[in-house]
């Protein structure tokens, strides 16, 4: 592929890799935990489209992309972030190094977004789902980068989902196929006779959490933060352009970072990577903005901000704790 820059061509190998999830033939999750799972082929369950390589990036089209091949065009929701949380706890499965994963959010193009909406059903029982579908290696990983900051992950998975999921258009059940099936042996032997492959309830949970688990398997911030030298420390500043610089060097593409700590908004607390897709969300691939729309404004950070240790890390003090609880108590529909 031409490519008018190194980074350029990074980039574009990253987002390759993001459309590849986890293998089941012993190079996924590691027992210990120690290292991030590696990736494998992904084909996407039942049905879900296949596009043309060289269909259009989402945003990027005048007018919207009608028939079978709107199935190969996210819209309206054609700005996908990639929003992580630098969390202050230690989890019992984590490392101290950990960012974990908040979602994977569908922005309108102008960085608007729409919520809770009817593209897909909605489901309550997103892990009963995915172990339905035999997603166990999955459900680890997000068992282990996918946390409730309070409460179950189930919960925030299925909170998750409903808010977000149901806005992407190409996770739609018509995407799949025609009709419904159950997954029985009459529903493979009927698809089997006549070519047609058949919507099985689940398969786009599958395919949404997949696709989030892989883009965020691609983002390492800690390790990018820390070549830049921005690494935890409890009294420590850092100039907010130099942390924003080190992270879209890293990814290619736009990022939005937001904070805690008070009316001085400078604790370093979430990081949203910004993205096209170009096809579907089950298969396309994700290219990083180079431009930012209204999801700028979300941006809080002071100049100058703190990238505090977590919590009990080699004897480090608690002095956020009750200005974090106190900002996540004002931001629980995010």
């Amino acid at each position: 592929m031409a490519s008018s820059s190194l980074r350029a061509i990074i980039s574009y190998a990253a987002n390759v890799v993001s459309q590849l999830p986890f293998s089941g033939n012993g190079n996924g999750l590691s027992a210990s935990f120690n290292v991030r799972p590696s990736s494998s082929f992904y084909e996407p369950l039942s049905g879900a489209p296949s596009c043309p390589f060289d269909g259009p990036m989402s945003c990027h089209n005048s007018t919207p992309v009608a028939g079978e091949d709107s199935c190969c065009f996210v819209y309206p929701g054609g700005r996908i972030l990639l929003t992580q949380f630098w969390d202050r706890e230690v989890y019992a499965v984590g490392a101290e190094e950990d960012w974990t994963l908040h979602g994977l959010w569908p922005d309108l193009c102008d960085g608007t977004y729409d919520q809770f909406c009817h593209m897909t059903p909605r489901y309550e029982n997103v892990t009963a789902v995915l172990e339905q579908q035999g997603q166990h290696q999955l459900l680890e990983f997000m068992d282990r980068f996918w946390l409730a900051s309070s409460g179950p992950n189930s919960q925030l998975w299925n909170h998750e989902f409903n808010k977000h999921a149901t806005c992407i258009n190409t996770l739609a059940p018509s995407c799949y196929g025609s009709g419904s099936s159950t997954g029985g042996k009459d529903d493979k032997d009927s698809s089997s006779s006549s070519g047609a492959q058949r919507y099985t309830p689940g398969a786009e949970v599958v395919d949404y959490f997949t696709r989030a688990s892989a883009l965020f398997n691609t983002l390492d911030t800690y390790s990018a933060l820390r070549k830049a030298g921005i690494v935890p420390q409890a009294r420590k500043h850092y100039p907010l352009a130099d942390v924003q610089k080190a992270l879209e060097i890293y990814s290619g593409g736009r990022v939005v970072l937001r904070c805690t700590g008070g009316r001085r908004r400078d604790v370093l607390h979430e990081a949203w990577y910004v993205y096209y897709v170009k096809g579907s969300l089950q298969t396309g691939e994700f290219v990083p903005a180079q431009h930012l729309g209204r999801e700028e404004e979300a941006g809080n950070c002071a100049p100058w901000v703190r990238y505090l240790p977590k919590k009990g890390v080699a004897g480090e003090g608690e002095e956020e704790d009750e200005e974090l609880e106190e900002f996540l108590g004002d931001n629980d529909d995010l």
